[in-house]
């Protein structure tokens, strides 16, 4: 009797944008200096780059971002705590496009399109 062969699951190269970077850099900065909550800054930190890793392990997990809609259904969208993380998936890689307070999502959507 023949055993099925398991399919091995598709890897992605993940890279996170400058943009994103530079999000992340605002929020945890944002929280640390003028909230003065240091400690909660790392844990937001924290928490966005576990959700970063669980978007490279299983990228088709979230939603498609419906805001910015593809044929393809290529861009997507991952919640952690109040932020979006968009995100793009190409034949072997993902992008990170930027991290957005949930508050300003509706303003912020449309520049996402333009990063490489």
């Amino acid at each position: 009797m023949g055993a099925k062969k398991e399919a091995t699951p598709k890897t992605y190269k993940i890279r996170v944008s400058h943009n994103a970077l530079q999000n992340i850099d605002e929020i945890t900065g944002y929280i640390a200096l003028i909230n003065q909550q240091p400690l909660n800054a790392i844990k937001v930190g924290d928490s966005i780059f576990k959700t970063i890793d669980r978007i490279a392990k299983n990228p088709l997990a979230f939603k498609e971002c419906k805001e910015l809609p593809t044929k393809t259904k290529m861009y997507r969208r991952a919640l952690c705590l109040s932020w979006s993380i968009i995100y793009r998936i190409s034949n072997t890689d993902i992008v990170i496009l930027g991290i957005i307070n949930q508050s300003r999502w509706a303003a912020s959507r449309t520049k996402l399109r333009k990063i490489k």
